[in-house]
């Protein structure tokens, strides 16, 4: 699965259907967009083709990964992945494998 530089697991939201973002207010409280001020970066077996971005409502750029907007969970530690599979906010959140898709359920 994906992880940024730090070890923080990163999600996709199985409610977006396209690159545009729909986690604003409470939703991105919880979970907050990974957002890049540059090009991100391909590291490990992340692959660089499926990277790309999208703009925010605020301005700000979030990094995408197969389409799919990516998010963090705001409440879950290093390398730790307590809420994959959880469904709130309309929709299930889902871990990313490094082939861009969700992992299974």
């Amino acid at each position: 699965m994906l992880y940024d530089d730090s070890g923080q697991p990163i999600y996709l939201f199985d409610a977006e259907t396209a690159s545009q973002p729909e986690c604003y207010g409470k939703c991105a409280d919880a979970w907050p967009p990974v957002l890049t001020e540059g090009t991100p970066q391909a590291k490990g077996g992340v692959r660089t083709d499926l990277l790309g971005t999208t703009r925010r409502k605020d301005g700000s750029i979030q990094i995408t990964y197969a389409g799919h907007p990516l998010y963090f969970y705001a409440h879950e530690g290093k390398y730790q992945v307590l809420c994959h599979n959880v469904t709130e906010f309309g929709g299930t959140w889902l871990v990313v494998q490094p082939n861009g898709k969700p992992a299974a359920n």
